[in-house]
Protein backbone atom coordinates (compact mmCIF):
# COMPACT_ATOMS: atom_id res chain seq x y z
CA UNK A 1 0.00 0.00 0.00
CA UNK A 2 1.10 3.46 -0.52
CA UNK A 3 0.69 6.58 1.19
CA UNK A 4 -0.07 10.32 0.18
CA UNK A 5 0.47 13.84 1.85
CA UNK A 6 -0.75 17.68 0.62
CA UNK A 7 1.02 21.13 -0.10
CA UNK A 8 -1.25 23.93 -0.87
CA UNK A 9 -1.13 27.51 -0.77
CA UNK A 10 -2.85 28.92 3.01
CA UNK A 11 -5.18 30.76 0.64
CA UNK A 12 -6.81 28.46 -2.22
CA UNK A 13 -9.40 30.78 -4.32
CA UNK A 14 -10.00 28.93 -7.38
CA UNK A 15 -9.46 25.32 -6.18
CA UNK A 16 -12.27 22.86 -7.65
CA UNK A 17 -13.78 20.56 -4.89
CA UNK A 18 -14.18 18.34 -7.64
CA UNK A 19 -11.02 18.70 -9.11
CA UNK A 20 -9.10 17.58 -5.32
CA UNK A 21 -11.87 14.75 -5.19
CA UNK A 22 -11.04 12.70 -8.51
CA UNK A 23 -7.10 13.19 -7.85
CA UNK A 24 -8.08 11.23 -4.32
CA UNK A 25 -10.31 8.90 -5.58
CA UNK A 26 -7.75 8.05 -8.72
CA UNK A 27 -4.79 7.62 -5.99
CA UNK A 28 -7.27 4.83 -4.09
CA UNK A 29 -8.65 3.43 -6.64
CA UNK A 30 -5.68 3.10 -9.27
CA UNK A 31 -2.65 3.24 -7.42
CA UNK A 32 -3.21 1.41 -4.08
CA UNK A 33 -3.13 4.58 -1.96
CA UNK A 34 -4.85 3.92 1.64
CA UNK A 35 -3.00 6.45 4.16
CA UNK A 36 -3.05 10.04 3.68
CA UNK A 37 -1.44 12.66 5.71
CA UNK A 38 -2.45 16.54 5.92
CA UNK A 39 -1.62 19.43 7.25
CA UNK A 40 -3.84 22.30 10.00
CA UNK A 41 -2.56 25.39 8.07
CA UNK A 42 -4.94 27.15 6.04
CA UNK A 43 -7.87 26.50 3.74
CA UNK A 44 -6.42 24.13 1.60
CA UNK A 45 -6.03 21.50 4.54
CA UNK A 46 -8.95 22.41 5.96
CA UNK A 47 -10.81 21.46 2.34
CA UNK A 48 -8.25 18.38 2.03
CA UNK A 49 -9.38 17.06 5.47
CA UNK A 50 -12.85 17.46 4.97
CA UNK A 51 -13.16 15.43 1.48
CA UNK A 52 -11.02 12.84 3.51
CA UNK A 53 -13.29 12.93 5.88
CA UNK A 54 -16.09 12.20 3.23
CA UNK A 55 -14.15 9.49 1.55
CA UNK A 56 -14.07 7.32 4.23
CA UNK A 57 -17.48 6.98 4.17
CA UNK A 58 -16.86 5.22 0.22
CA UNK A 59 -13.89 3.81 0.93
CA UNK A 60 -13.72 2.45 5.02
CA UNK A 61 -10.29 0.43 4.10
CA UNK A 62 -8.52 4.24 3.76
CA UNK A 63 -6.51 6.06 6.85
CA UNK A 64 -5.54 9.67 6.88
CA UNK A 65 -3.93 11.87 9.81
CA UNK A 66 -4.06 15.31 10.56
CA UNK A 67 -0.16 16.04 11.02
CA UNK A 68 0.34 18.69 13.83
CA UNK A 69 3.29 20.68 14.14
CA UNK A 70 2.68 21.55 17.66
CA UNK A 71 0.72 19.87 20.53
CA UNK A 72 -2.73 20.06 20.66
CA UNK A 73 -4.31 22.60 23.58
CA UNK A 74 -6.73 20.29 24.46
CA UNK A 75 -9.74 22.66 24.01
CA UNK A 76 -12.99 21.03 25.81
CA UNK A 77 -15.25 19.84 23.12
CA UNK A 78 -12.45 19.43 20.55
CA UNK A 79 -11.91 16.47 18.86
CA UNK A 80 -8.62 15.43 18.28
CA UNK A 81 -9.05 11.86 17.45
CA UNK A 82 -7.49 12.26 13.49
CA UNK A 83 -4.55 14.28 14.63
CA UNK A 84 -1.05 12.94 15.28
CA UNK A 85 2.22 14.43 16.48
CA UNK A 86 5.19 12.46 14.85
CA UNK A 87 7.85 11.12 16.61
CA UNK A 88 10.47 13.39 17.91
CA UNK A 89 8.58 16.52 16.88
CA UNK A 90 9.01 17.48 20.78
CA UNK A 91 12.84 17.67 20.35
CA UNK A 92 12.10 20.09 17.73
CA UNK A 93 12.39 24.39 18.28
CA UNK A 94 8.80 25.21 17.60
CA UNK A 95 10.13 28.25 15.20
CA UNK A 96 11.43 25.09 13.03
CA UNK A 97 8.14 22.44 14.01
CA UNK A 98 5.95 22.74 10.64
CA UNK A 99 9.11 22.59 8.49
CA UNK A 100 10.61 19.36 10.73
CA UNK A 101 6.79 17.85 10.47
CA UNK A 102 6.52 18.58 6.41
CA UNK A 103 9.67 16.84 5.95
CA UNK A 104 8.42 14.10 7.89
CA UNK A 105 5.42 13.49 5.90
CA UNK A 106 7.95 13.90 2.80
CA UNK A 107 9.68 11.00 3.88
CA UNK A 108 7.02 8.66 4.67
CA UNK A 109 4.68 9.44 1.63
CA UNK A 110 4.76 8.36 -1.87
CA UNK A 111 2.49 10.68 -3.68
CA UNK A 112 2.36 14.18 -3.10
CA UNK A 113 -1.27 16.44 -4.30
CA UNK A 114 -0.48 19.98 -4.07
CA UNK A 115 -2.24 23.13 -4.75
CA UNK A 116 0.28 25.05 -6.09
CA UNK A 117 -0.59 28.67 -8.35
CA UNK A 118 2.39 30.90 -7.61
CA UNK A 119 6.15 29.55 -7.06
CA UNK A 120 6.69 31.28 -3.88
CA UNK A 121 5.90 30.53 -0.30
CA UNK A 122 5.92 26.82 1.26
CA UNK A 123 3.48 24.65 -0.54
CA UNK A 124 5.68 25.34 -3.45
CA UNK A 125 9.15 24.87 -1.65
CA UNK A 126 8.06 21.76 -0.30
CA UNK A 127 6.66 20.42 -3.76
CA UNK A 128 9.72 20.91 -5.37
CA UNK A 129 11.54 19.33 -1.88
CA UNK A 130 9.14 16.05 -2.42
CA UNK A 131 9.92 15.74 -6.43
CA UNK A 132 13.90 16.19 -5.97
CA UNK A 133 13.35 13.28 -3.47
CA UNK A 134 10.96 11.13 -6.87
CA UNK A 135 7.57 11.55 -5.23
CA UNK A 136 5.18 11.93 -7.76
CA UNK A 137 3.56 15.07 -7.85
CA UNK A 138 0.05 15.76 -8.71
CA UNK A 139 -1.00 19.47 -8.96
CA UNK A 140 -4.43 20.66 -9.02
CA UNK A 141 -3.17 24.56 -8.87
CA UNK A 142 -4.51 26.51 -11.55
CA UNK A 143 -1.00 26.54 -12.79
CA UNK A 144 -0.74 22.89 -13.36
CA UNK A 145 3.24 23.40 -14.35
CA UNK A 146 5.13 22.50 -11.79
Amino acid sequence: MAACTFFGHRDCIGLSKQKLEEAIEDLIQNHDVDLFYVENEGQFDALVHWVLFDMKKKYPHIRYAVVLAYPPKNIPGEDYSDTMLPEGIEEIHPKYAIVWRNHWMIRRTDYVITYVNRFCGSAARFAEVAMQQGKEIINIGIDERI
